[in-house]
């Protein structure tokens, strides 16, 4: 007699092994795409394939999984720019190119660019995220820039400048050629082109911090 036919079972019920890294790319995926107010759970439990259940054996709310994205993809590449700081002997202006063309490929060019419009557009609602993101991201990549500005300064390679404010102009334009790529991209009629966007700003960065030449003193002897 042969055995009956074994009914399929749910997609979640064959993943009963599901790792929470999973649940924290659907996450992304979501919040991405629909914004931190607008993801529903059940939504990430779905696209990741696993019950609501099992989500909330990894993750007590929302919030704490809004947490865990940017904990697992945003905070190892600040760590990765940090190791690269304590360990370039090179020029500190070859470091602000690897650290500008490091973050394009590994952040800037992926999803995770998307998660700074998401705290930008919804941090009055949810001041407690921003603070959130404020604390463990934007703070770690001011004080990293800042120590790569003030390297340049002492050594002599960056003129004199107001480093911790300088350091926000530094920023902003990577942040905003993030959050520009997850909203006006869409409606431009010449596309914005990255590569040379950041090109553009390397240039101008680094062309401002240059320290000026002390002009060459003429030994020429002047004619009796």
């Amino acid at each position: 007699m042969n055995a009956p036919e074994k009914k399929p079972q749910p997609r979640w019920a064959r993943r009963k092994d599901a790792r929470p890294e999973e649940i924290i790319a659907a996450a992304l995926d979501l919040f991405v795409e629909r914004g931190f107010a607008s993801t529903r759970l059940d939504d990430v439990a779905a696209r990741a394939g696993v019950s609501k259940g099992t989500l909330y054996l990894y993750f007590e709310n929302k919030k704490d999984l809004f947490k865990a994205v940017v904990r697992g993809n945003v905070l190892p590449v600040l760590q990765h720019g940090e190791d690269l700081v304590e360990k370039f002997s090179g020029s500190s202006a070859d470091l602000v190119r690897r650290l500008v063309r490091g973050w394009w490929e590994m952040t800037g060019s992926t999803k995770i660019a998307g998660i700074p419009k998401l705290v930008i557009a919804e941090a009055g609602n949810f001041p407690d995220l921003a603070k959130f993101y404020y604390d463990e991201v934007i703070l770690r990549a001011l004080s990293m820039f800042r120590r790569v500005l003030q390297r340049g300064t002492d050594t002599g390679e960056f003129r004199e400048v107001d480093v911790d404010h300088l350091v926000h102009v530094a920023l902003a334009p990577l942040v905003m050629l993030a959050v520009w790529r997850h909203s006006f991209a869409c409606c431009e009629h010449e596309q914005l082109q990255p590569e040379r966007y950041l090109d553009t700003y390397l240039d101008m960065l680094l062309h401002g911090l240059r320290k000026p030449q002390a002009p060459e003193k003429s030994h020429a002897r002047k004619k009796s």
